[in-house]
């Protein structure tokens, strides 16, 4: 609105869901800072985002002082099959100005801030230290039949293939579908898996020559 300081937003992770929260949150007019480890990825962010979005390498002393300015801060990171880092501590929730959001996207991960917990579209936010968190685990839940149709138009043509070729044709001709496979014939494919459990790695690869 004129004469009212746009609000500060900070994005932790420059991945799918960053990128998109930047764009959204940049085009109702805010100031917006993603931040992410990856420089090569903040490279292309600074090329592709509106000039109100600024990247910034993602690291304690950054995150510390853009925490002090963030009006919603939006946590965005993953690590495939793994717990999402902890980037924000409880004690760094003093930083924030009092009644500031956190809205951390990988709390089904575990979540990237100390203080978060899995909530509900009924109850979707409580208080610590008076900042408002918000932790649905199922976001997309809240307009259920635009998000049904995006992830199926997405998933759909995956699902026909593998029907008409069965898996291990599928997979061995679609390097998309051996990044998805987890588990096969008893043995972990996916490495980060297979390290969280304590269990042998089996190279997806080998496990589809060796199948015939």
């Amino acid at each position: 609105m004129p004469g009212v300081a746009p609000a500060n937003i900070v994005i932790l992770g420059g991945g799918v869901v960053g990128l998109n929260a930047a764009k959204i949150a940049a085009g109702i007019g805010a100031m917006v800072t993603l931040l992410d480890v990856n420089v090569d990825r903040l490279r292309y962010l600074d090329d592709v985002m509106p000039r109100n979005v600024f990247t910034l390498h993602s690291n304690p002393v950054n995150i510390r002082r853009m925490l002090r300015e963030a009006d919603l801060l939006i946590g965005a990171v993953l690590i495939r099959g793994d717990r999402a880092p902890v980037l924000v501590s409880r004690e760094m929730l003093s930083l924030m100005k009092p009644g500031a959001v956190i809205v951390d996207v990988a709390v089904d991960q575990g979540g990237c801030v100390e203080t978060i917990h899995p909530t509900t579209h009924s109850h979707p936010t409580y208080l610590v230290d008076g900042i408002v968190h918000y932790g649905v685990a199922n976001m997309p839940g809240a307009v259920a039949g635009t998000s049904t149709y995006a992830l199926t138009n997405v998933t759909l043509p995956y699902l026909r293939r593998l029907c008409d070729r069965g898996w291990r044709a599928a997979l061995r001709e679609s390097r998309s579908l051996r990044l998805g496979l987890n588990v096969a014939d008893g043995q972990v494919t996916f490495q980060p898996v297979a390290e969280l459990f304590g269990l042998p790695y089996t190279d997806p690869e080998t496990l589809l020559t060796a199948s015939g």
